[in-house]
């Protein structure tokens, strides 16, 4: 059996990877009168007088939302939001084995902006956080932006920021094993979506100075008419020389390359035009911009995939569960990039420069240590920026 069939044979066996456990023992009379009516309505009378006591009485301060519109799943595209239904519970069951954090699956059917804005808004109440999933670009950028003003919880695009942020840590520890400082280095990313973009965004933030980005066009730089409306905000951040070429044109004498692409987009011939001892995450899947193999061959000192039969997966549930985690215990208003970098730091803080290789620049999905890394790093990060409300 192949793994598609095995995977097919699950799915119908779970039938569906989550479900509702009670916390509240109802076994006889007293417990079904305090769980339930009348004595239920104590909790609900202090609500209304203070609605923060939700998070104190209710399961609120421990819940988030996974709400997707079916546009972008995985690499399958516009499938719609029922077909989304089996990643949003798997995000779902991410959340509660990684973290410990309950989420629930909300597949919302629309494609429209202001429809998905206002739906997610009227029911935010319920959630402590809201987590964007598998929504297209440059449509996700905006709903997440206007929900993140909209709502009083903290609204977190996976896809984007999860993405960037164990890109920023895998990055940070590459340039550890070759010995390069961030803000001296050539990059280049390859790919414009929201991916490509948010993670160009925390790259800057960090302290990258030097990075072109690139779509199928070419480069992005000021005076594109081909860009859209985010990546011409981003052109003015990035390319300082302003560089009008295919990627095959500005990878020359590039120090790292960050693919959120396509299949073989990366070629040897590229490789051997970039800076000694380059760095290269290929993150295209299921199959990367340049196989590691090759890369190696071509000269690259250190390289990471989206995939888990390669070293150094770069995988979001190194962030996400940690992040929201965090965010949850300090009940903060948002998730910022304060608390983004100081999600990645923790990442890459967990491997000592004794660990360090070139095979080794990122934790396992399953080390343990993650989550309350990131977790506290998180909080604190939350606390010190002044996004905490406990």
């Amino acid at each position: 059996m192949d793994k598609k069939e095995k995977a097919l044979q699950a799915h119908r066996a779970w039938k569906g990877k989550i479900e509702v456990i009670s916390r509240a023992r109802v076994e006889n009379r007293e417990d079904l009168s305090i769980a339930y009516t009348p004595g239920v309505a104590e909790p609900c009378l202090e609500i209304a007088k203070d609605v923060n006591l939700s998070y104190t009485y209710t399961r609120r301060s421990n819940l988030v939302a996974v709400i997707t519109d079916g546009t972008a799943v995985l690499g399958l595209g516009d499938i719609g939001p029922e077909a989304g239904m089996p990643v949003m519970e798997g995000k779902c069951a991410l959340f509660k084995t990684f973290a410990g954090v309950d989420a629930f699956p909300l597949c919302i059917r629309s494609k429209n902006v202001d429809e998905i804005v206002n739906t997610v808004k009227l029911i935010s109440g319920s959630f402590g956080g809201i987590n964007l999933e598998d929504i297209s670009a440059p449509r996700c950028i905006e709903i997440e932006r206007r929900l993140r003003e909209e709502c009083d919880i903290p609204v977190f695009h996976d896809d984007q920021h999860g993405t960037a942020v164990v890109v920023l840590a895998s990055v940070l520890n590459a340039l550890k094993v070759v010995g390069k400082d961030i803000t001296k280095i050539k990059a280049v990313v390859n790919g414009a979506g929201s991916a490509g973009m948010a993670i160009t965004r925390l790259l800057v933030s960090r302290g990258l100075k030097n990075v072109v980005m690139c779509d199928i066009y070419g480069s992005l730089y000021r005076g594109n008419p081909k860009m859209n409306r985010e990546q011409a905000k981003l052109a003015h951040i990035t390319n300082p020389e302003n560089a009008d070429g295919k990627l095959a044109d500005v990878i020359k004498g590039a120090d790292l390359f960050i693919g959120v692409s396509a299949p073989n987009m990366l070629t040897p011939e590229m490789i051997k035009t970039m800076a000694a001892d380059p760095v290269v995450f290929a993150m295209a899947n299921p199959t990367p911009e340049i196989m590691p193999d090759i890369a190696k061959k071509a000269g690259v000192r250190v390289i990471g995939t989206g995939r888990s039969d390669f070293p150094n997966q770069i995988n979001n549930v190194l962030a996400f569960p940690g992040i929201f985690k965090g965010a949850l215990s300090v009940r903060a208003s948002d998730i910022n990039d304060e608390m983004k970098l100081a999600a990645a730091e923790a990442i890459a803080s967990i491997i000592t420069d004794e660990e360090l290789n070139e095979e080794y620049i990122i934790p396992d999905a399953f080390d343990k240590r993650v989550c309350d890394y990131v977790s506290r790093a998180v909080a604190d990060a939350a606390v010190r920026t002044g996004a905490a409300r406990i």
